[in-house]
């Protein structure tokens, strides 16, 4: 999958390819990172790239021009337009990330995804080339370059040989595979650790009794901490009569 970022800082991209497990992803080719400064394809002498915002105001507002030539530049080198490669852009308004939407937005040939800074972008612009918001939550960044690497990072784990095991990111909280819940509870060597000693359930070698605690663990710290994920999975219908039986019942340690 092709990703094309455009961004004012491209510098903070280069430790975040180059770093970590999910560099795997951008060494294989099976994410081609490409970043595009706009102020490359900016005009006059100072290359601006912002301006006062109509109506008055504090801050500044990204220019529009700039943009579309950036973006027609990297129409022109990819070859895939915007049903290939749709133009997402990350601001307040737009959904907010989850990994439902991580998965379906690494359907596409490629994406362009558009970091906006300052006051934000010039609506006319968004209004003709912006096929998708995303959002991180509800509060404020100083751009959209942390929004990106969190959708970069979540799609590049999915992809086949960053993890060691083939298996891990199945088994992550609000993958289909948990119902979308909460992933349980993990323990290490030693089995002791300052008078707290692992679940029993883990050590008995039973495969039947470890799936039946890990699920009621799930279980029980979704309806803790995230009691909206247990009812969207109730409401899905994808919770069994035994995963009820186990809400009922009180965890064991």
């Amino acid at each position: 999958m092709r990703v094309d970022i455009i961004t004012l800082f491209p510098e903070l991209f280069v430790p975040f390819v180059q770093a970590g497990v999910t560099r795997r992803a951008y060494e294989s080719g099976q994410l081609a990172v490409k970043t595009w400064n706009p102020r490359d394809y900016a005009e006059g002498n100072y290359k601006r790239v912002d301006d006062r915002p109509f109506g008055g105001g504090p801050g500044m507002v990204m220019l529009a021009q700039p943009l579309a030539a950036c973006l027609a530049a990297v129409r022109a080198e990819s070859g895939l337009d915007r049903q290939q490669a749709p133009l997402v852009y990350f601001s307040p308004v737009g959904e907010v990330l989850n990994q439902s939407l991580v998965q379906r937005s690494g359907q596409t040939a490629g994406v362009v995804l558009l970091c906006g800074r300052y006051e934000g972008i010039d609506q006319r612009f968004i209004d003709a080339h912006v096929d998708a918001h995303i959002s991180l939550g509800d509060f404020v960044l100083s751009g959209g370059e942390i929004a990106a690497m969190a959708w970069l990072d979540a799609l590049a784990r999915l992809q086949p040989g960053v993890l060691h095991d083939e298996q891990s990111h199945l088994q992550d909280s609000f993958t289909p595979a948990l119902s979308g819940l909460l992933d349980c509870p993990h323990f290490t060597r030693p089995e002791v650790w300052q008078d707290q000693s692992v679940p029993e359930a883990l050590l008995s070698g039973h495969h039947a009794q470890i799936a039946a605690w890990r699920r009621q663990q799930s279980l029980t710290l979704s309806a803790d901490k995230r009691p909206d994920l247990l009812e969207k999975a109730r409401a899905a219908g994808q919770l069994s009569r035994a995963d009820e039986q186990l809400l009922a019942q009180k965890p064991k340690a």
